[in-house]
Order: structure tokens, then C-alpha cells, then sequence
């Protein structure tokens, strides 16, 4: 899939979405709105965790309902791309780009046309199935050497974003954020004798789900839920 895009407005970073007080709340790496009013939910994730395509589904279905309003009509939802970059394959069939759409099982020529599309990228397949601008940067993600211009400036622009005092600033308060609240909670889980917290509580802060991560120390209900969703015994 190719996407043509002219312009886009101001990323949001690790954008927060919060349903109802009984819903998990959760924080998009990058959310993106183009001169088409396409929304594109970027993630990065370092490791396979074995539920990306339920995650997808879940955070489609958040960004839906921060789309359209109470008495809007269904046809005023944007369209959205939900995109995974991973440095492993999901899949397990050497693609470096997997699209997802909704279509027809009895007749695969027929798209549901719900504007909605998940994308996995796999920064380490071997199949010659993208542009060469996104292989570039594909084998960027997966650290290995800049080999045309693309990759060159995107390798510019780490540099210049790390300079950057502000942002330095901003990554550093919400990676610091993150890592004290990850500590609390494996304080509280060994505090109350619990190592199945204690492991909980890693395995959400490595995927950045802090907002779990609080909720999980406090509702043992949801606790329990948190535990079967990890396969945690």
C-alpha cells in the first residue's frame, strides 16, 4: 500500500486516550492527522509480545471513539491507519510490510470499506516487496548503516532531535516518569509478596502501558485480568 501524502498537521507524541473509568486507557507513540483528515497511529514496538494484532484492533476501536461525537453520523469517521514498526516478524513469512483490510471471506473482491487499514512493518524481511525509500528505512530501524539519501536525513534529523533541548527535555520527563512509576509498582507488588505483580508490572512497562500499570496495582480484579491477558500463572 502507498500512501500520498501532501502535508500533515503537528504530531501528537505519546498522545493519551482515556474511555470510561472501567476501560483500559491507552498512549499512542505517535499520532498523526494529513491534509485529508487521515489519522495514522504509529507504534513502535521492540518486542514481540504475542497480541499485536488484539492491540491493533483495541486501538482502533479507542481512536474511533475520540473521532465522532454524540449525534455525529458514522460517515463523518475518518479514515485511519493503525501502523506497527517492528524489528521482527510476526508473521513469520519474510514480508517487510503486512496491510490489513476488512474484506468479504466469501468473495476477497469485495472491501467492506470501513476506512480503516493495520499495518505491520517488519524492519528484517527479506522479500523484495516495498519501495526502496521504505527498505532504507526499514534496514535503519533495524541499525544497520544509512544507504541512500532518505535514510541519510532521517539519521540527520535523530541528531538534530537530540540536540533539541525541548524535546530532549520532554523525552527525558516522560522517560523518567515512566521508569518511576514502573519502580513503584514493583516496589508495591514485592512489598505485598506478590512476584506475579512484580512480573506483571515489567512486562507493561516494556510495552509503556503505565496507566496499567498503576490501575494494576491498586484493582486486584483487574489484576487478575492483566494476569490471564500475559498468560501469568
Amino acid at each position: 500500500m502507498k500512501l500520498n501524502i501532501d502535508h500533515i498537521e503537528y504530531p501528537e507524541l505519546q498522545k493519551a486516550i482515556k474511555p470510561d473509568i472501567d476501560a483500559r486507557s491507552i498512549r499512542l507513540d505517535v499520532y498523526i492527522k494529513d491534509n485529508k483528515n487521515i489519522v495514522y497511529d504509529i507504534e513502535m514496538q521492540v518486542s514481540d509480545t504475542k497480541e499485536l494484532p488484539e492491540r491493533s484492533r483495541y486501538y482502533q476501536g479507542m481512536i474511533d471513539l475520540q473521532l465522532i461525537d454524540k449525534g455525529q453520523y458514522y460517515k463523518e469517521l475518518n479514515k485511519s491507519f493503525i501502523i506497527f514498526i517492528c524489528p521482527f516478524d510476526i508473521f513469520g513469512k519474510e514480508r517487510h510490510i503486512y496491510t490489513f483490510e476488512n474484506i468479504c471471506k466469501e468473495d476477497n473482491s469485495i472491501l467492506l470499506g470501513d476506512g480503516t487499514a493495520k499495518i505491520f512493518l517488519n524492519a528484517n524481511g527479506t522479500q523484495d516487496d516495498v519501495s526502496k525509500e521504505l527498505k532504507a528505512f526499514l534496514d535503519y530501524v533495524a541499525g544497520k548503516k544509512p544507504q541512500d539519501s532518505f535514510a541519510d536525513k532521517l539519521e540527520e534529523a535523530v541528531k538534530e532531535a537530540k540536540k533539541n533541548r525541548k524535546w530532549r527535555h520532554e523525552y527525558m520527563t516522560l522517560l523518567m516518569r515512566d521508569r518511576e512509576n514502573v519502580e513503584k509498582g514493583i516496589e508495591k507488588g514485592i512489598e505485598k509478596g506478590e512476584e506475579k505483580l512484580a512480573k506483571l508490572i515489567k512486562l507493561l512497562g516494556a510495552e509503556n502501558r503505565i496507566d496499567d500499570i498503576l490501575k494494576a496495582t491498586n484493582d486486584k480484579e483487574y489484576r487478575q485480568e492483566l494476569y490471564k491477558e500475559y498468560h501469568i500463572i
